[in-house]
């Protein structure tokens, strides 16, 4: 029984300081925003009870373009699925066949992941400038555009979001094709050598062997490129701006309502966003056990 006890008191102080990390870093803050979400409270006044009404107000008010955003960032993830991850996973099982210049390859494709967001967001900036920037040039030179020059940046125009997107599903791809490659490098070397001692091409041996046996680091690309889409913030404000209708997000509608005061409709976006990630978290669970 002494044992017993010591060892349940062991295992409570080791899991105190993480479980205290946790309750006060992730548990306590959308606790305090769920609170502040029902309260219409316009810093540095009084908080007054209104329910829902500010989840109407994001959903309904073009001035709070929180369901622009929502669809924003969901195409966005659905990009991410369909771009992203496959050339990832492309680069992944390519790497992962040993060709020469593997580690330099890995370095060169991760590279864009340890630049500094706003680096980057300034760099892109620079690229997408209708008169001294590349992106133009390069395609005028293709045939893609004619002599005028297209205007990328432009506040609420028709470049807007998709010039927003482009770096943000760029910069990600050496992290999920990282992940990936560690997958692949996983794999049983016996199961290749015995696909391939029956007749399995290079592209069969992927598609039947290795894919199979990656299936739960795909599903943590996935869970991190969807999530990830859904709460994406920093190379939107760099390139767009926090109040820019045509490329919002949630977190910019969040950021801008509380730039204001509005802490009760900002804690309101932040509550939708927790609720988009979790639930996107917990249907790709689903799906991938459904296949399991």
């Amino acid at each position: 029984m002494k044992r017993k006890t010591s060892d349940t008191i062991s295992i409570i102080v080791f899991l105190l300081p993480a479980l205290i990390l946790f309750f006060g870093i992730l548990v306590a803050p959308i606790i305090i925003s769920g609170y502040y979400s029902v309260f219409d409270w316009q810093f540095p006044f009084d908080k007054t009870f209104c329910g829902f009404q500010n989840y109407k107000k994001l959903f309904t008010t073009e001035w709070y373009p929180l369901w622009k955003g929502v669809k924003n960032v969901f195409l966005l993830a659905g990009l991410s699925l369909v771009i992203q991850l496959p050339l990832s996973l492309g680069l992944a099982l390519m790497l992962g066949r040993g060709i020469k210049g593997e580690r330099f390859f890995l370095s060169v494709n991760f590279l864009p992941v340890l630049i500094s967001t706003v680096v980057i967001g300034l760099l892109w900036r620079r690229m997408y400038d209708a008169d001294a920037g590349v992106i133009n040039p390069l395609l005028r030179s293709v045939g893609i555009i004619g002599e005028e020059n297209i205007q990328w940046l432009a506040a609420n125009g028709d470049h807007l979001l998709m010039a927003c997107i482009v770096p943000m599903l760029w910069q990600y791809v050496g992290y999920h094709m990282l992940l990936m490659y560690a997958g692949v490098k996983s794999v049983a070397p016996e199961l290749r050598e015995a696909a391939m001692i029956d007749g399995a091409t290079t592209w069969q041996v992927d598609r039947f062997v290795v894919i199979p046996s990656m299936k739960q680091v795909l599903k943590v690309s996935v869970i991190f490129s969807v999530t990830g889409s859904l709460k994406s913030y920093d190379l939107v404000s760099i390139l767009a701006g926090d109040r820019t209708y045509a490329a919002a997000v949630p977190s910019t509608v969040l950021m801008n309502t509380k730039s204001v005061g509005l802490y009760g409709m900002s804690s309101a976006s932040a509550v939708v966003i927790i609720v988009l990630c979790f639930a996107a978290a917990v249907l790709i669970n689903a799906l991938f056990r459904e296949r399991d």
